[in-house]
């Protein structure tokens, strides 16, 4: 087990963050455990950032001026030491720079820096992106963090009282999903009530992915109104996945997503990855936070 960090915040929130990947494996709000504890028998992870890809990539590769570069699943960083370069009570930053070992699955120069600081039920993070090569840097970031399903009461089977509630209405429908985990072009249906997502174990067959969503946060909702929301700046795709026998929710929010079925091009031209053009920087934001005693009216921004 690599380095772990502790942040506070006044009121008795608290999170540890792993200095291995820069993920949070620990959020606890009024001495309650908000993040799923990576019980290995289900998903051994907790909260993992995604970069540079999110998701599955064609054959396990990316390519790039015509070579072939292995690439995980989801990206390299949830799976490499980050460097603190600061650190307070409430907060830590942490760093990934491009090596010779991301450079064997992304030959570019780049920087990573994620900060996490902790607030009154809250836990926040802003990741920073800077290009630090002569050409435009193609990435796609993301943030899957998993909670404890049921969290707050009641039980994990249909009609137990949990839901995801969306800022606003989305789409019903999610690619399905292929072999390899590749997106497919076809739809399923996915059994929205407007902007409310009633939670069956059994709709997840495989991730619900709202891509280009309309809403900016979503909501896990608990039967007795405890809700954890994640609010997001500059996520334009959502997803909420588990396993059907796994006691965990995972709400996402990513800049880019698996390749489609049979994409073969350069990684420059992956769907709705971004490029960032040499000496430019990104910023994106997350929250979750922690809230009680919510009904239907006050989920609200």
């Amino acid at each position: 087990m690599g380095e772990r960090i502790t942040i506070s915040a006044g009121d008795g929130t608290r999170a540890v963050i792993a200095v291995d990947g820069a993920e949070p494996v620990s959020w606890q709000v009024a001495d309650r455990e908000c993040l799923w504890g990576g019980d290995p028998a289900h998903w051994d992870r907790h909260a993992p950032w995604l970069f540079p890809v999110v998701g599955a990539s064609t054959g396990g590769a990316v390519h790039v001026d015509g070579r072939a570069y292995p690439m995980p699943q989801h990206g390299f960083a949830r799976d490499l030491p980050f460097t603190v370069i600061a650190r307070a009570e409430d907060s830590v930053s942490l760093r990934l720079t491009d090596s010779l070992e991301t450079r064997a699955h992304y030959p570019y120069a780049f920087r990573l820096d994620i900060t996490a600081r902790v607030g009154p039920g809250r836990l926040d993070f802003e990741i920073g992106i800077e290009n630090t090569d002569s050409v435009p840097l193609p990435y796609g970031l993301g943030f899957h963090p998993a909670f404890p399903w049921p969290f707050a009461g009641g039980t994990r089977a249909a009609g137990g009282g949990y839901a995801v509630r969306f800022a606003h209405p989305e789409r019903p429908f999610a690619p399905e999903v292929g072999a390899g985990g590749l997106l497919l072009r076809t739809e399923r249906p996915v059994p929205l009530d407007g902007a409310t997502l009633p939670l069956d174990p059994a709709i997840f067959t495989e991730a619900l992915v709202f891509r280009d969503a309309a809403s900016d946060w979503m909501c896990f909702t608990g039967p007795g109104g405890d809700a954890i929301r994640l609010a997001v700046s500059d996520f334009p795709h959502l997803a909420v996945w588990t396993k059907p026998t796994a006691p965990f929710l995972s709400l996402e929010c990513w800049t880019g997503h698996a390749d489609w079925a049979g994409f073969s091009g350069d990684l420059t031209q992956r769907d709705s990855q971004r490029l960032l053009a040499p000496g430019a920087q990104a910023r994106h934001g997350v929250t979750l936070s922690y809230e009680q005693d919510l009904h239907d009216g006050e989920i609200q921004a």
